[in-house]
């Protein structure tokens, strides 16, 4: 006799499009940028560090190092996954656009920001990378580059 039990289903295939369009704000989409290459590839990502030498100029250090201190924070805090798109795809996804919004928000409305960031990371600890969102925020303002 033979088992006749089914073949276990193939990998998940999305068909959907990514819920949320990229922001409009080139500052806000160099963000982007950074977030996912540092969250595919690492903190150390050659790219990240090319794209803000083009746009920052000599300025490039401080939004770097702080961009790298939030995408550590996020690693170190999260409760739950982060998901994040492609580079190349042109769409957002829910945690993408959390993020941006955090960072957009950071300084102008820390309790939203909170609230996004607690909902995001599925813990209520988020002081530090709270912290490291506002001074994001703040280094690419005073680079010349308002985030939103």
């Amino acid at each position: 006799m033979t088992d006749a039990s089914p073949a276990p289903p193939g990998p998940a295939v999305f068909t959907y499009p990514l819920p949320h369009a990229l922001p409009d704000d080139a500052n806000a989409r160099l963000a982007l940028f950074a977030i996912r290459r540092l969250g595919a590839h690492g903190l150390a990502d050659a790219h990240v560090t090319n794209a803000f030498v083009t746009h920052f100029g000599e300025g490039f250090r401080r939004p770097l190092v702080l961009i790298r201190a939030f995408m550590h924070e996020l690693a170190a805090t999260a409760t739950q996954p982060i998901a994040i798109a492609p580079c190349c795809c042109p769409r957002a996804t829910p945690s993408e656009a959390a993020l941006i919004n955090v960072l957009t928000r950071a300084a102008s409305a820390p309790c939203t920001a909170w609230v996004l960031l607690a909902d995001q990371l599925g813990t209520r600890d988020v002081a530090a990378v709270l912290a490291c969102a506002e001074a994001v925020a703040a280094a690419f303002t005073d680079a010349g580059r308002p985030l939103g």
